[in-house]
């Protein structure tokens, strides 16, 4: 098994405006040290630790080249292309919510997008059994026209389209377990059949009007949308449970030819954007059921676009844990918070709570 690892050092170039946390630096709100949550961090200490670890040389570590321009405007309209690279060219700016960006920002949002493009290409090829793009900036918030929660290209629907365009599959899933609602991709697909969208988040975390379970898909895309809003507080049997109970046999009566992970890792307990408490082990257990029925369905092709996580800290564990179980390597980084965040476990009555709130979310998704 082969797992490919794409990433480029062009990609932690991308700079945010003047904020602190989420809010624009002006009037009472003082800067920080941090600026903007999404910051390059996160990633680069993620490429740090496998570097440390020596799990790269496990991995098929390679770049790629910027998405072209056919390849974005499959996705986003011309109009918002140009609007993006004029503004870049011009010094940078911001074109929707939370979404600022520096001179040449549109270059490496589009080598963001190169990257999960480049990875499901591979995949698809056979090239690779399965890859993991180390995307930067993240993708799943930005629609079509409308760029949003430090989302400016939408990198996984790019590369789905560039699959369908090249004939190298017909048939998609999207499994996004970013804390946040996976808005954009689900907007982008909620009238297709042939892409399953699968968003557990936490709910009324981001953005605040959009996630609703009952929020289906329309048209022939009925059904073919899914989300999976949990509350504030779940843990990791709650992730477990809602995999097992809904994602899995969602995956199954779907039958894609590849799987697609939008893979955030801000459920993490110690996230500042997220009250959720997954750990380190909670990603890699979902990586295995994932990558399970990858196995079964269409001969292991699965692909994980980086998206979200706002941890330094623990971050790089928890993209250390699912990169180990991607490519099977016997190398391995303990998590340093495993011990404390396992203390912070839902009781159980709270998990009692969880699980009859996914039996509800498995009746209504099982109609």
């Amino acid at each position: 098994m082969v797992t490919g690892f794409f990433s480029d050092e062009r990609c932690f170039w991308h700079g945010g405006g003047n904020y602190a946390l989420t809010l624009p630096v002006g009037g009472l709100v003082q800067p920080t040290m941090g600026g903007l949550p999404e910051n390059p961090e996160t990633k680069r200490r993620l490429k740090n630790l496998i570097e440390v670890t020596g799990l790269i040389r496990d991995l098929d570590h390679r770049s790629s080249d910027p998405a072209t321009d056919q390849e974005l405007a499959r996705v986003h309209p011309r109009a918002y292309l140009d609007a993006f690279r004029a503004a870049s060219d011009a010094g940078g700016g911001e074109l929707g919510l939370r979404t600022p960006f520096g001179r040449g920002g549109y270059e490496i949002a589009a080598l963001s997008a190169g990257l999960t493009v480049a990875a499901l290409r591979s995949v698809l090829a056979g090239d690779l059994q399965n890859a993991y793009a180390l995307s930067r900036p993240p993708g799943h918030h930005a629609l079509p026209d409308w760029p949003n929660g430090f989302c400016l290209i939408n990198n996984i629907a790019v590369a789905i389209e560039a699959a369908r365009a090249e004939g190298s599959a017909t048939r998609f899933a999207v499994v996004d377990w970013d804390v946040h609602h996976g808005n954009g991709t689900e907007a982008i697909y909620y009238a297709d059949p042939d892409v399953l969208t699968i968003s557990i988040h936490q709910e009324h975390n981001y953005p605040l009007d959009t996630g609703d379970a009952a929020d289906r898909g329309e048209g022939a895309g009925l059904g073919a949308n899914i989300n999976l809003p949990l509350p504030p507080g779940a843990g990791h049997r709650a992730y477990l449970t809602v995999f097992e109970e809904i994602v899995v046999p969602a995956l199954h009566r779907f039958r894609p030819d590849v799987i697609l992970v939008a893979c955030g890792f801000d459920a993490s307990g110690v996230d500042p954007l997220g009250r959720m408490l997954a750990t380190a082990e909670t990603f890699r257990q979902m990586t295995r059921m994932v990558m399970e029925k990858a196995r079964d369905l269409c001969g292991g092709r699965l692909v994980l676009s980086h998206e979200g996580g706002y941890s330094e800290v623990h971050v790089p564990f928890c993209g250390h844990a699912v990169l180990e179980e991607l490519s099977g390597s016997k190398i391995s980084a303990p998590d340093p918070l495993a011990a404390t965040l396992l203390q912070r476990q839902p009781p159980a009555r709270a998990d009692a709570f969880h699980l009859d709130w996914i039996r509800e979310l498995a009746v209504l998704h099982s109609a």
